[in-house]
C-alpha cells in the first residue's frame, strides 16, 4: 500500500512539473507576439495573442485590415520592433499586469518613424487556454492614434528643374499653356462639336465622353485638351466658338521647338512598365518622367524629390492634426548647358528641313555649342499628349523627323582626309611639299573627282582637289597597322566621352584594316568607316590646338578643356593643314563658303552609299569648317542625298549661313 501511494505521489509531482514547464512567461509571449509583428502577420497576432478586452473593442478587420492597408499606403518597410528585457530575477504574478517598454522603428514614404510605448500583458483564460495576452490599442500603430482617427498623407510635388542654354535662355522650362474646354450651358450648338474636335485632334465621341462624366454640371468648365502657349491659331479659333473657353495651366515648355527637339527631348506620363522598373524610386501613377533627349538623360537631377507628410486627422472639432513623419520637398536642379540655343536655331534653320545633322564645338575648350538633327519634331506636342493620328503622320514622313541623326554614325567621306594627312605627317611617311604624279581618273579601283588637277600633286593640291588617289597612296605608304593605330589615337573604336549616348566611330566592322583595298577606301572616309558628327567636329580640334583633342562637354559647370587625346600633331604640321583647309575654300570646291568678311577654312566630303548592282547611289554631303580669324567655333555638318544639289558644296553654303 505504501508503494502504491508513493507511486501516485510521484505521478502527481511529474504532472505538476510538466504543467509548470509548459506555462509560458509574459516575456515569452511578448517575444512571440513581436516576432509576428515584425513579419506583418497581423491575423496571427489577433487570433493568438490579444486579450479579451482588446478583441471586444476592436474586431479582426479593424486590427488586421487597417494595419495591412497602412503598410501599403504609407510605404512602410524596415519595421523593427524590440522590447527591453526585464531583470533576470523578475517574477510574474498572474494577478498583476506585466509591463514591457517596446521600441518601434520603421521607414515610410515620409521618412523614418521611431517611438517607444509600454505594452501590457494580462493573464487570463480564453476558452480552454490559460495564458498571458496582449492589451492593444491603435497607438501601437502610431503614437496618439485613436480608433476614430484617420491617417492622411500629403504629397508636395517637387518643381522639375529647368534646362537652360549657356546664356540662360530656356530650352526646357516650367511655363504655361491653355486648357481648352466647354461650359455645357453656354455650348448650345452641337454642330460645332465637329469643328472643335478637328481643332483639338479629337473625335466628337471623345468630347461627348468627357461631357458625360458624373461630375459634370451645366455651369462647370469641362477640360478637353491642353495646348501650348504659342499655339495661338488653335486657341483663337477654339474660343471663338460659343461655349468654348480657355484656362491657363502650368506645363513644360520647349521654346525652341523643332530646333532643339531631339536634344531637349520631352517629358510624358510614366508608363506602367517604367513604374514597375522604378517602383523603389518614389514614382507614382500619373507622374511625369523624361522620355527622350536631355529630359531623359538628366531625369535624376531634374526630377527633384517630392515632399511627404503623414499626419493624424482628429475628428474632434478644434483638435490640431498630429504630424507622424515629414520629408521636405527638394526641387529639381537647374541644368545650364554649353549649348548656344540661338546658334543651334541658326544651324537648324540653315539646313532648310533637309535630312542631316550638325555639331558645333569650341575647339579651345571642348564645349559643345550645337547638336542638331534635321528635320525634327516639336517636343511641345509630345509633352501635351500627341494624338495617335499625328504620331502616325510623323512616323510616315519619308524624311523621318523622329530619327535622331546626331546620335548615329555615318561614313565621313573626304572630311577624314585632314586626319589621314595628320597621321601620315606624324609618321613621317607623308612629305607635304613632295608631289606625286597622278594621271587619269582611276588607280587600282580608286577614282578621283578632279583628274584635271595639275601634277605634281602635293598635300595642298590634294586637299584643294580632294584627291582620293593621293590619300590612298599615302595610306599605303603608312601601312595598315600605322594608319589604324593613328585612327585609334583620334578616338576611333572607343566610346565618345559625352553626357548623352552617341554611337561610337569605327574604323571597320571588325575594328581593323585587313586589305590594301580597305586601307585605300578608309583613307578617304569610305569602306566600312563610320563617324559620329560630334566626334568628327572634335577630330578637327588638334589642327587648331597644335595636337590636343578635348572631351566634348555638355554641362556648363563641367571643367573646360578636359584633355581626351594629346600629342596628335605638331604645331608645324597643324599649321600646314590649316593653310591647306583655307585654300580648300578659297581655291577649291567649297566656293559657297567663300563669303566676304569671314575667312572660313575647312574640308568638304561626299560619302557615296551605293547598293550592290547600282550604277549610282545616294550621296551624303559633309563640310567641317571654322573661321580662320576667330577659331572659337568649329562646325561639322552633314546633309543626306545631295547628289542632285551640288554635292558637298551645297552643305558648305548651309554652314556658311551659320557664320554670316
Amino acid at each position: 500500500m505504501k508503494k502504491y501511494w508513493a507511486a501516485i505521489l510521484l505521478i502527481g509531482v511529474f504532472v505538476l512539473l510538466a504543467g509548470c514547464s509548459q506555462q509560458a512567461t509574459p516575456e515569452d509571449r511578448l517575444a512571440a507576439y513581436i516576432s509576428y509583428w515584425n513579419k506583418g502577420e497581423y491575423a496571427e497576432m489577433y487570433d493568438g495573442f490579444l486579450n479579451d478586452g482588446t478583441k471586444q473593442a476592436y474586431d479582426k478587420a479593424q486590427f488586421v485590415d487597417r494595419q495591412q492597408k497602412l503598410k501599403e499606403d504609407l510605404g512602410i518597410d524596415g519595421l523593427e520592433v524590440a522590447y527591453t528585457k526585464p531583470a533576470e530575477d523578475a517574477k510574474w504574478e498572474e494577478e498583476q499586469p506585466a509591463d514591457f517598454p517596446v521600441q518601434v522603428k520603421m521607414n515610410t514614404l515620409a521618412g523614418p518613424v521611431e517611438f517607444e510605448k509600454t505594452m501590457t500583458l494580462l493573464h487570463e483564460t480564453q476558452g480552454e487556454t490559460e495564458d498571458w495576452f496582449v492589451e492593444w490599442d491603435p497607438s501601437f500603430i502610431f503614437p496618439q492614434l485613436e480608433a476614430e482617427d484617420e491617417i492622411r498623407i500629403d504629397r508636395i510635388k517637387a518643381v522639375r528643374g529647368e534646362i537652360l542654354d549657356r546664356t540662360g535662355k530656356g530650352i526646357a522650362i516650367n511655363g504655361g499653356g491653355y486648357n481648352i474646354g466647354i461650359v455645357p450651358e453656354k455650348f448650345t450648338d452641337d454642330k460645332k462639336k465637329a469643328e472643335l474636335a478637328k481643332l483639338l485632334n479629337q473625335t466628337v465621341e471623345q468630347i461627348d465622353a468627357k461631357l458625360g462624366q458624373d461630375w459634370v454640371k451645366p455651369e462647370l468648365f469641362v477640360p478637353l485638351a491642353k495646348i501650348a502657349r504659342n499655339n495661338t491659331e488653335v486657341l483663337d479659333k477654339a474660343i471663338a466658338i460659343p461655349g468654348v473657353a480657355a484656362q491657363q495651366v502650368a506645363m513644360r515648355e520647349y521654346p525652341y521647338e523643332e530646333a532643339l527637339g531631339h536634344l531637349s527631348g520631352y517629358i510624358g506620363s510614366i508608363t506602367a512598365e517604367q513604374l514597375e522598373e522604378r517602383k523603389d524610386e518614389g514614382y507614382t501613377t500619373g507622374d511625369q518622367i523624361g522620355r527622350q533627349g536631355l529630359e531623359r538623360t538628366f531625369e535624376e537631377q531634374l526630377r527633384g524629390k517630392d515632399g511627404m507628410r503623414i499626419w493624424i486627422d482628429k475628428p474632434a472639432e478644434g483638435v490640431e492634426p498630429i504630424t507622424i513623419a515629414e520629408q521636405p520637398v527638394t526641387d529639381g536642379e537647374t541644368i545650364t548647358l554649353t549649348i548656344d540655343a540661338e546658334l543651334q536655331k541658326k544651324a537648324f534653320a540653315s539646313m532648310k528641313g533637309e535630312p542631316g545633322t550638325a555639331a558645333a564645338v569650341n575647339p579651345k575648350t571642348g564645349e559643345t555649342l550645337a547638336l542638331v538633327s534635321s528635320p525634327s519634331f516639336d517636343p511641345n506636342e509630345f509633352t501635351l499628349g500627341i494624338s495617335g493620328d499625328r504620331f502616325k503622320e510623323l512616323e510616315a514622313d519619308p524624311l523621318t523627323p523622329l530619327f535622331n541623326r546626331f546620335a548615329q554614325a555615318y561614313a565621313p567621306g573626304s572630311t577624314l582626309k585632314p586626319v589621314t594627312a595628320a597621321i601620315g605627317l606624324e609618321a613621317g611617311t607623308l612629305k607635304p611639299a613632295e608631289g606625286l604624279e597622278i594621271n587619269g581618273k582611276s588607280w587600282q579601283g580608286v577614282t578621283r573627282l578632279h583628274p584635271e588637277a595639275p601634277n605634281p600633286i602635293d598635300l595642298n593640291k590634294a586637299l584643294v582637289f580632294s584627291d582620293n588617289i593621293y590619300f590612298a597612296q599615302q595610306a599605303l605608304k603608312m601601312g595598315n597597322e600605322t594608319f589604324a593605330e593613328g585612327l585609334k589615337k583620334y578616338g576611333f573604336g572607343e566610346d565618345i566621352p559625352f553626357a548623352m549616348n552617341l554611337e561610337a566611330s569605327q574604323i571597320s566592322n571588325e575594328g581593323s584594316i585587313d586589305s590594301e583595298g580597305q586601307l585605300a577606301a578608309t583613307s578617304f572616309g569610305q569602306g566600312q568607316m563610320l563617324t559620329n558628327i560630334l566626334h568628327l567636329a572634335t577630330m578637327y580640334e588638334p589642327f587648331l590646338t597644335d595636337g590636343i583633342m578635348y572631351k566634348p562637354t555638355l554641362v556648363l559647370d563641367d571643367k573646360d578643356a578636359q584633355v581626351w587625346k594629346e600629342g596628335l600633331i605638331s604645331a608645324e604640321n597643324a599649321a600646314t593643314l590649316r593653310k591647306g583647309m583655307r585654300n580648300v575654300v578659297v581655291d577649291g570646291y567649297a566656293q559657297s563658303a567663300n563669303i566676304p568678311g569671314v575667312a572660313l577654312a575647312g574640308k568638304t566630303g561626299t560619302a557615296e552609299l551605293k547598293a550592290a548592282g547600282e550604277e549610282r547611289g545616294k550621296e551624303n554631303g559633309f563640310f567641317v569648317t571654322y573661321n580662320e580669324a576667330d577659331p572659337t567655333l568649329l562646325l561639322a555638318m552633314m546633309v543626306e542625298n545631295v547628289e542632285d544639289n551640288g554635292g558637298s558644296d551645297y552643305v558648305a553654303g548651309m554652314a556658311a549661313e551659320v557664320f554670316k
